[in-house]
């Protein structure tokens, strides 16, 4: 259906411009993103309880994280992005919800290592309908020169989903199984989908960019999408470099659970109480790459520190991944160390998602964000955890329980690459903005 709560240009400015329920929309779509976060993070926590149960190796366990989590995530999120263009975004992102909460909950039903596949894949095609559609509302609902910052906090739900996603289902592990973790933390995404079908307004597409979408326009054509955004080297480039960060990224996000319980000997409940300290702290990382790209690309009228921005963080990274993974001093060197690698890693959140939104015309935002998750899920999150899981199989017979913390710190040396891809797309990123609006104004 088309919504019944779509705003029209007469009634946009009385709703849309109220701070008040601009910010209440924010959290809501904040408040979706931690379930989507803390539901895919419940895995991480688990695989070592898994893993015992059904008797698969690191490289197997990490297919599940990995591949087959992005191929499914990968392929549904650009016709979910789609339809999000051309129908309600409200009504995809409330179905989204709903289908990966669901499923979630199913794994906890899993018999098998194939069953368990098979809820994951499901949780991952629920998951594509999440981001896509909530930065096209996102960014209909604050202007440009707010925009980075309200998408920094939105992405502040990553590390916060982590922290709320570890914390909860290491105890529920530890107290009821892993089984009821995936249950206990499943189920409540379907209070948050009927929150956001019930109360959030659809907008006026371009609203906060000061010109409202024709009603009735139809969205470009998706592959007449795909060769705009792929013709902008600064998209390219900033995705590129989005993904292979996300290489680090998502091997962490399989992984640390395990290394903290391998290295250091921690049970599942005192693992994700860690994990979720760090990544609670990670959270200032999120909210503080979105607010200096805007005001240092503000203060000096220079867009460029959308990409710089995430650059420096990646390289920042680099040399406190091996110390976090390698040092055995888990009383004061591994906790500082992990917690400004959290703040560091979140940076690049708010910055990249701005530039996919800015560099495209309103009709396209949707579909924007999925081509940037597409590419950054499909080499991070495919390449990350198979990876690893290689690098710690190969180097179990010398390295014994210690073989996936050398594995986790030699995958930080990619953030390097990232940074570079990051600083090409600064150098084409202004020219790229002046063609988006050059196409807008002929419009």
């Amino acid at each position: 259906m088309s919504s019944a709560k779509t705003l029209t240009s007469v009634t946009a400015g009385a709703a849309l411009d109220k701070a008040a329920y601009k910010h209440y929309v924010l959290f809501v779509l904040f408040v979706s993103y931690v379930c989507n976060v803390a539901d895919r993070g419940v895995y991480g926590v688990v695989l070592e309880s898994i893993k015992t149960e059904i008797h698969a190796s690191d490289f197997l366990m990490g297919l599940i994280g990995g591949l087959a989590f992005s191929v499914c995530h990968s392929v549904a999120t650009i016709p979910i992005a789609r339809l999000a263009d051309r129908w309600s975004r409200v009504n995809v992102l409330s179905l989204a919800v709903t289908v990966w909460s669901v499923a979630t909950a199913a794994c906890g039903l899993a018999w098998s290592y194939s069953s368990l596949l098979v809820g994951r894949a499901f949780t991952a095609i629920g998951e594509a309908g999440g981001t896509p559609p909530s930065h096209a509302l996102i960014s209909d609902y604050f202007a440009p020169s707010k925009r980075a910052t309200a998408l920094a906090a939105y992405a502040m739900a990553v590390p916060i989903g982590m922290a709320v996603g570890n914390y909860g289902s290491g105890w529920f592990t530890e107290w009821y199984g892993w089984r009821a973790a995936f249950v206990l933390l499943g189920l409540p995404g379907l209070l948050v989908a009927l929150l956001i079908w019930v109360t959030v307004k659809e907008p006026p597409r371009g609203y906060s960019d000061g010109r409202i979408a024709a009603g009735r326009a139809a969205p470009p054509p998706f592959f007449a999408v795909c060769k705009f955004l792929l013709s902008r080297k600064s998209f390219v480039h900033m995705s590129v470099g989005a993904a292979l960060h996300a290489v680090v990224w998502y091997s962490g996000t399989t992984f640390n659970a395990a290394f903290f319980q391998r290295s250091h000997d921690l049970t599942p409940g005192e693992t994700g109480s860690y994990i979720a300290a760090f990544s609670l702290i990670g959270a200032l990382g999120s909210f503080a790459g979105g607010y200096l790209a805007d005001r240092f690309s503000t203060r000096t009228n220079d867009r460029r520190w959308y990409m710089w921005v995430p650059a420096a963080a990646c390289l920042l990274m680099v040399p406190l991944q091996f110390f976090a993974y390698l040092s055995p001093d888990l009383t004061f060197a591994v906790p500082v160390a992990f917690s400004v690698m959290f703040v560091l890693a979140s940076m690049f959140f708010g910055p990249s998602f701005a530039v996919a939104q800015s560099l495209a015309t309103t009709r396209m935002r949707s579909v924007s964000a999925s081509v940037l998750l597409f590419i950054q899920t499909m080499i991070g999150l495919t390449l990350g955890p198979a990876v690893v899981g290689l690098i710690s199989d190969a180097l179990q017979a010398t390295r014994g329980d210690d073989s996936l913390a050398h594995a986790m710190a030699l995958i930080g040396i990619v953030n390097v690459w990232a940074a570079a891809h990051y600083c090409l797309a600064a150098r084409k990123y202004r020219a790229d903005l002046a063609t988006t609006a050059s196409l807008e104004a002929a419009i």
